[in-house]
């Protein structure tokens, strides 16, 4: 437990939708049964932790060890929870026995940890894909726990995970024993960058992009910034190879797939810029039909996307998709690291750190900023800078034009084009004059809409666009 109060003394950012729905399962009439998953590093565990800071709970963290392992650490850890001295002394007790022993009255000094009013326990067992793997049939161990014991008893237990495949293969799928049985499920997301900066109270904000553009929203990955020079940060914990993130990639993709070397291969190809499905097969000199499943497993853990025009009304069906990296780090470790890994082997992680230097703003960051900007649109909406509401909002292109935002009121006739500029000088009004060609050539309601125009800076605006903007309605400096 002295992990767990630690966890609840720190600083705790975003999570309060999570937290709060956690506090409305715990409150339940009835027994709750929550599924928590994400990927590595994501706070799965801080979340749960902060959580039983302030609640009677037990925590468990299973291991990669054998079932036989994990039981006989559970029935210890349950044995010392709940001051039961038989099930101590037991070598031979199952699981269903240790759950039920956790209800039984006992005497002793954990007489008064008995439940009382509903949710008054939580029991949570971290990793739990581990169990699933060291047996298959755990899933259906525990299903027969909850319907015939645990399903009637005041507790809220708490299935955590950080394989997305095997949560939702042993746990959450149609085909799992465990299917109906629980009450909610999370599957915790990055931290958006809209609350970024309170991990860097002192940042301004081009120092918080930049960040953010390597550790994205894992906190985990957060931590190893917080401090020093970016470069610094950089070269200490991904450019050595005792870096805690050199390998981080390999890691995650092992917590989730079997054939990593074609998935190494697809997301590199990827992210040297080969986005259209017939460039990603021709770099890897495969068959389009070939990748597909490749592409699909990467869509489903959250590490790529398929973006299509905003406009698009039939996404799925859109021969115009661009396959993207979703993730911050990823992107800049297979854009930067893993083509430079044989210089990192030989020590000269210097060499490879003034390459990322020359391309860092233009190649990656500046990218990064526009997703950034287009996250920023749904908070400028919300404030209602326009005299209208927008409900979709992302990139458009065709094959001569591209805009970094496009966003409108579907049902209206109200248009928001925008530019996204992540440079150090001033944003002149020749960038406003090519974002208004570039708007002529979007179709949609072209004849009768009202467009508006939206420009973000990081370095701030030349004199001319900002008088520009003091008597222009249609027109918004961010």
């Amino acid at each position: 437990m002295d992990e767990i109060n630690k966890v609840s003394d720190e600083l705790f950012i975003d999570r309060a939708g999570e937290l709060a729905f956690l506090e409305e399962q715990w409150k339940r009439e009835r027994a709750s049964f929550v599924v928590v998953y994400g990927r590595r590093r994501i706070g799965k565990t801080a979340l749960v932790s902060h959580f039983l800071a302030s609640r009677r709970g037990l925590y468990f963290l299973a291991t990669e060890e054998s079932e036989a392992q994990n039981r006989a650490a559970f029935r210890v850890l349950a044995a010392e929870f709940s001051g039961n001295e038989l099930l101590a002394s037991s070598n031979t007790a199952d699981w269903d026995l240790i759950f039920k022993a956790l209800f039984e009255p006992v005497s002793g000094k954990n007489k008064q940890d008995r439940p009382g009013p509903a949710g008054s326990l939580v029991i949570a067992i971290d990793e739990f894909q581990y169990l699933a793997k060291a047996n298959p049939a755990f899933p259906s161990i525990l299903q027969k726990i909850w319907d015939s014991f645990l399903s009637g008893k005041n507790v809220m237990l708490i299935l955590c995970g950080s394989s997305v495949s095997m949560m939702e293969s042993s746990v959450l799928s149609y085909n799992s024993p465990l299917y109906g049985r629980r009450t909610g499920q999370i599957r915790l997301e990055q931290i958006p960058f809209l609350y970024y900066g309170a991990f860097f109270p002192g940042k301004n904000e081009r120092e918080l992009v930049e960040r953010y553009a390597v550790t994205g929203g894992v906190p985990k990955y957060i931590e190893f910034f917080e401090n020093g020079n970016l470069n610094r940060e950089i070269q200490k914990n991904i450019l050595t190879t005792s870096g805690f993130l050199y390998n981080e990639p390999a890691f995650l993709l092992r917590m989730e797939v079997s054939e990593i070397g074609s998935y190494y291969s697809l997301i590199k190809v990827i992210a040297a810029g080969n986005r259209k499905l017939s460039q990603i097969a021709a770099a890897l000199e495969l068959k389009q039909t070939g990748i597909s499943k490749y592409l699909n497993t990467l869509i489903t853990l959250g590490i790529l996307e398929r973006e299509v025009p905003v406009t698009e009304e039939n996404p799925d069906k859109s021969k115009r998709g661009l396959y993207r990296i979703k993730d911050n780090f990823l992107q800049f470790w297979f854009r930067f690291v893993f083509p430079r890994m044989g210089y990192i082997e030989l020590g000269r992680s210097g060499e490879v750190l003034e390459q990322i230097k020359q391309n860092f703003i233009d190649g990656h960051v500046s990218y990064v900023w526009e997703d950034i900007c287009r996250e920023k649109m749904w908070t400028l909406d919300f404030k209602k800078k326009w005299g209208f509401s927008i409900n979709r909002c992302g990139r458009w292109w065709n094959k001569e034009t591209e805009i970094d935002i496009v966003a409108y009121d579907s049902s209206g006739l109200d248009m928001v084009f925008g530019e996204c500029k992540f440079s150090s000088r001033k944003t002149g009004a020749a960038v406003l004059r090519d974002l208004e060609h570039k708007a002529d050539a979007v179709p949609w309601k072209k004849e009768n809409r009202r467009n508006h125009f939206v420009i973000f800076s990081i370095g701030g605006f030349t004199g001319e666009l900002e008088a520009a903007a003091k008597f222009r309605k249609d027109l918004l400096l961010v």
